[in-house]
């Protein structure tokens, strides 16, 4: 497991390094590990352990994973590649489809995975491509209609609200500034974020 989230590294008690961190220990690889702005290290690595065909998971936060392909190209046979976090504001923020696009062509792969969590939750939801998430049964992704955040949208964009009930003595709800959209199926599509918003966009209330 290869984790490039040099803003998440840079913030104490963050959910994300926590669980990241739990996984690279339980993979008990000796080239399991964090980078934070050694890209050239990292590439070399990935190289390296593409050449032993070692099944690998790069999670990398978007920014950080376009920066690594400036400087880098891949091709891409034995490792997953998952994208998390947004660009932070250290880049201009671009819809899921577009960095999809630009992580699909750098890495040379044919599906990028994502998960979709925020700072303050404990649970997340994932995506093993073609955009389309899952939440695990104690979290609930719901939308709110862009002009009036107390009515909720079914079938259409919205603002996403995420509810998770992991959050111990406590149920967490938290009003995103993301727009996306569910599906029939219980999924749901990251389509893009409000325009003006917050570089976190997110407001937390906690019961």
């Amino acid at each position: 497991i290869l984790a490039l989230l040099p803003s998440y590294m840079e913030r104490q008690d963050s959910s994300l390094i926590y669980m990241v961190d739990h996984l690279v220990k339980k993979s008990n690889h000796p080239d399991s590990g964090f980078y934070l702005d050694t890209l050239s290290a990292l590439a070399e690595k990935i190289n390296l352990l593409e050449a032993q065909q070692q099944k690998t998971l790069l999670i990398g936060v978007s920014y950080a994973l376009l920066d690594l392909l400036e400087a880098h190209s891949f091709s891409l046979e034995h490792t997953l590649v998952m994208e998390t976090g947004g660009m932070k504001g250290r880049r201009k923020e671009m819809v899921k489809e577009a960095l999809h696009h630009e992580l699909k062509k750098g890495f040379g792969v044919s599906e990028i995975h994502s998960e979709y969590g925020m700072t303050e939750l404990l649970s997340q939801a994932y995506s093993k491509g073609h955009g389309l998430f899952h939440c695990p049964p104690w979290m609930q992704i719901v939308t709110r209609d862009p002009e009036d955040a107390l009515t909720l949208v079914y079938g259409k964009t919205g603002g996403i609200n995420v509810i998770d009930l992991a959050n111990l003595y406590s149920v967490s709800f938290i009003a995103t500034q993301d727009l996306g959209r569910i599906h029939p199926d219980g999924s749901f599509e990251v389509l893009g974020r409000f325009d003006n918003s917050d570089i976190r966009g997110c407001n937390l209330m906690v019961l």
